[in-house]
């Protein structure tokens, strides 16, 4: 069985979303740079669901349905950057990455630049809610490479908190990024931004 989205970085937020995309009836990947973090969550939280464990890139890449689809739930900054860097041999065009994090969006704008010449779809999704909405439906705010939205559209929509009538809180935004500014906006102004 090959996973429909693979999921980097196993702290909580990480965790709670690959959680919330098995109840939602997604296959999905999971990799951590500390393997031991991997058996942990296999053995621990992730016991008897479909999660599928990566003990490298290589494997986690070649696990995926293609396009793949890889979210890094990992700090914002260098570490996105590192990731990218190892990820692009490893993916084909069309493939594309998703940074869940609280990235900048310059650099996310950077990012979908340099990726386009690759052939490669960059995605900035800001994930609100904290631990618990990443677990039972956060409010996600996607934007950069608009031709990757059909791909996660199914999956963001699905794992994303709903509106009292029903609509999920996540759509596609901007193609050039600045939605974690949204997303400040957003909690510091207390409100939920849903469409």
């Amino acid at each position: 069985m090959k996973g429909d989205i693979g999921v980097i970085g196993l702290a909580v937020m990480g965790q709670n979303l690959i959680l919330n995309m098995n109840d939602n009836g997604f296959t999905v990947v999971a990799h951590n740079r500390t393997a031991a973090k991997v058996d942990e969550f296999l053995q621990g939280p992730a016991k008897g669901t479909n999660i599928i464990g990566a003990y490298s890139l290589e494997e986690l890449v070649e696990k995926l349905e293609a396009p793949r689809k890889v979210m890094l739930m990992v700090r914002a900054g260098e570490v996105v950057d590192k990731f990218i860097e190892a990820l692009v041999p490893l993916l084909d065009k069309g493939d594309i990455i998703i940074d869940g994090g609280n990235t900048n969006y310059p650099d996310t704008n950077r990012r979908v630049a340099a990726l386009k010449e690759k052939g490669i779809h960059f995605i900035g999704a800001g994930v609100s809610g904290g631990e618990e909405g990443a677990r039972f439906g956060p409010s996600i705010m996607p934007g950069g490479s608009a031709e990757a939205w059909p791909a996660v559209k199914p999956i963001f929509q699905a794992i994303s908190a709903k509106t009292d009538a029903g609509e999920p809180c996540c759509d596609w935004l901007v193609t050039t990024v600045q939605v974690t500014s949204l997303r400040w906006f957003t909690m510091a102004s207390n409100t939920v931004t849903c469409s």
